[in-house]
């Protein structure tokens, strides 16, 4: 990727396309040269779902209600422009224009997850609201307490709603990845119908039962508790 100054000092050119630098700010810092690259409304949630492999239109449409369709378009092709989105087509048989993350939109996930570190500290977060399937998965990633993942290497199923998640817990790591008809003998399968519904139990720490019964789980309950327990938010910040 090429960053080349024009004569005026005022936009940059990334692989041949002007990208305006200082649209907004007039500022030669970095932080303020992401948010016109990500600071439009929406731009980072259609990143965020994408995070975890290339969507058709339709399914960000889909993840995002309250998003427009010509709102949506406007923001894919200027995350397309400034190198972060790229388009490619899925091979038969289900054959489809999609649009997914380069090498450098993916390195986002440590600054979505910085951020959201950051912000579920305050005391005005509302864990009530609406929550994507793939904003969850993100979260665990996110969440998870490495210093307990000692020892351990699981297969985990997530199933919410009618979309699959494959999850690998090696080393210390969960990688995630989606799975179109769901996993097949893992060592732990939660399925829910909403994203939500995972939240009292793996963060509220409390029962399913307690949680209204809406989250399945299979698999040794000992185990179960114990991969649970490897998640928590941080501390509320104190005014």
């Amino acid at each position: 990727m090429k960053l080349q100054k024009d004569t005026k000092g005022s936009k940059s050119a990334m692989d041949g396309a002007e990208t305006p630098h200082g649209r907004w700010y007039d500022d030669a810092c970095g932080a303020a040269f992401a948010m016109e690259l990500i600071g439009e409304r929406w731009s980072l949630l259609i990143v965020r779902e994408m995070m975890l492999g290339a969507r058709r239109f339709s399914e960000l449409r889909a993840a995002l209600p309250n998003l427009s369709a010509k709102v949506l378009t406007e923001r894919l092709e200027t995350l397309e422009a400034t190198g972060i989105v790229e388009r490619s087509w899925r091979k038969p048989p289900v054959a489809a224009q999609v649009y997914g993350l380069t090498e450098w939109g993916r390195a986002l996930e440590p600054v979505l997850q910085e951020l959201g570190r950051w912000a579920v500290r305050s005391p005005l977060h509302d864990p009530a609201l609406p929550l994507t399937p793939v904003a969850l998965m993100l979260s665990l990633r996110t969440m998870l307490d490495t210093n307990k993942t000692e020892g351990m290497e699981l297969w985990i199923a997530f199933d919410v709603g009618d979309q699959h998640f494959a999850g690998r817990l090696r080393e210390g790591d969960l990688a995630i990845h989606p799975v179109g008809e769901g996993m097949a003998s893992p060592d732990l399968r939660f399925t829910a119908p909403e994203a939500v519904d995972f939240l009292p139990v793996f963060y509220g720490k409390v029962s399913p039962e307690e949680a209204g019964g809406r989250l399945a789980i299979e698999g040794d309950p000992a185990l179960a508790r114990r991969f649970i327990d490897l998640f928590s938010l941080p501390a509320k910040c104190t005014a």
